[in-house]
């Protein structure tokens, strides 16, 4: 381990391009470098809220570029502060873990790695997000910005979130006094590579970018017996299919067409035999909103029409449905709209036009959402950066098959990473420079 994290960090040390040199360049120079740490992460994912190896690979690079480093904030996160004059405080995240997933992706740096999940289920280990862009991003930019002081006028607080797939990464830092012991930011920022994207085009969303998610298990009761004389149960499967039949009406009939939602029952467990009606069946169900209000209307509902539909098929009082909804849940992220405007317009100037899109909301979740909510006076932005590659995307696009393509979290999700970080560190750096411009 040690020998490894010395011939990874010696890799990194990078020489300082001269200061005439554009930013493209300098991080043209500095691509080699990043490119070996991000195929070292990629080959030795760790799981959520497990993430050792990559916060002790990266802590040791950021305090050589100068930044105050706290390590352990949150169980695993890393806090790396730069204050650098008067000026806004900005926040810089990455999230680090990788998912329970075998890689199929054939890359000669793939995983092997294997792990335990915090419940103890032993599983193949891959970054299947492209967290691995994320961090070597992170550690990009610090160097472009250390390098760019002069350049700059504020406090940067950059930060390597655990847990962000379980989506409790977040909430553990701020509860660990991410806002309190460090500055508090003013500006909040992020990226995340995009499945939905030919590589280097960047996706600013302004307003909800991605969705509330709730986890809901709804435990059906009955009276089990013989197959042959259903007459004498009350037959939990036939009452768990009708709650299932009717919960598709909180989104078709109850919800305002114009406010998204999805009610989903993605398992449904019940029995051991063909003639044996059983005492129970278990749903679970993934509910995902962007408003609070329609988040309050499916949950509700979801206990409603359970309760309802157990009343009218007879079931004793003492046997009604159990419905739980498992934390922690996704809060809704939301790009505020002075923040995301100005970065659109940005990123359009310095990049061109072409290579910047309005990307529509997505009903995936993110735990990024959470530093907002604990201050809605601050601005707060997640962007996209596409990482398909382009010759793959315009194949698929020419047949119509832009869907078959691999998603985020697919075990042949291999984002075209050169071009992701490339992209990412500049318009990181570039957002950064903007936000903390000398007046």
């Amino acid at each position: 381990m040690k020998k490894l994290l010395f011939l990874v960090a010696a890799a990194m040390n990078f020489t300082t391009p001269s200061t005439a040199a554009t930013l493209s360049d300098s991080i043209r120079a500095d691509m080699p470098q990043l490119m070996t740490l991000y195929r070292d992460l990629h080959a030795h994912p760790e799981l959520s809220m497990q993430e050792v190896r990559t916060p002790a690979l990266l802590a040791p690079e950021m305090r050589k570029l100068g930044f105050a480093v706290t390590e352990h904030v949150g169980k695993t996160g890393v806090v790396a502060v730069m204050k650098n004059g008067p000026g806004p405080v900005l926040l810089i995240r990455a999230d680090m873990d990788a998912l329970p997933v075998k890689e199929q992706t054939g890359l000669p740096f793939a995983s092997t790695v294997r792990g335990k999940t915090l419940d103890g289920v032993e599983t193949d280990v891959m970054h299947a997000c492209g967290h691995d862009t994320h961090i070597t991003t992170w550690l990009g930019t610090a160097r472009r910005l250390a390098a760019m002081k002069d350049q700059w006028s504020g406090t940067l607080v950059m930060i390597l979130q655990p847990g962000e797939e379980l989506v409790m990464g977040a909430q553990a830092m701020l509860d660990d006094g991410l806002f309190t012991r460090f500055p508090k930011p003013d500006y909040l920022l992020a990226f995340h590579d995009a499945a939905s994207l030919p590589a280097g085009i960047i996706g600013v969303t302004t307003g909800y970018a991605l969705a509330n998610v709730d986890t809901v298990n709804i435990d059906v009761k009955g009276l089990g017996g013989h197959g042959a004389y259903p007459q004498n149960t009350k037959d939990p499967i036939v009452l768990a299919s009708r709650i299932v039949v009717a919960l598709q009406t909180l989104v078709s009939r109850e919800n305002d067409p114009l406010q998204p939602a999805v009610v989903t029952v993605g398992s449904f467990h019940a029995g051991t035999k063909s003639n044996i009606i059983p005492d129970d069946a278990k749903l679970a169900l993934t509910v995902r909103s962007y408003s609070p209000e329609t988040r309050k209307l499916l949950l509700d509902g979801i206990k409603r029409i359970a309760l309802g539909e157990a009343i009218a098929a007879g079931v004793p009082q003492d046997k009604m449905p159990v419905v739980e909804i498992q934390e922690p849940s996704a809060p809704a992220t939301f790009n505020t709209d002075q923040l995301s405007s100005r970065l659109y317009a940005l990123f359009g100037s310095h990049f061109g036009a072409d290579r910047v899109v309005h990307s529509v909301p997505s009903m995936g979740a993110e735990d990024f959402s959470r530093y907002w909510l604990a201050d809605k006076s601050k601005q707060s932005t997640i962007f996209w950066v596409g990482g398909v590659p382009k010759a793959k995307w315009d194949a698929a696009e020419a047949k119509g098959e832009l869907a078959k393509l691999p998603s985020l979290h697919s075990p042949l999700w291999a984002p075209e990473a050169d071009t992701v970080i490339s992209t990412a560190t500049e318009a990181m750096t570039v957002a950064a420079l903007d936000i903390l411009k000398k007046g």
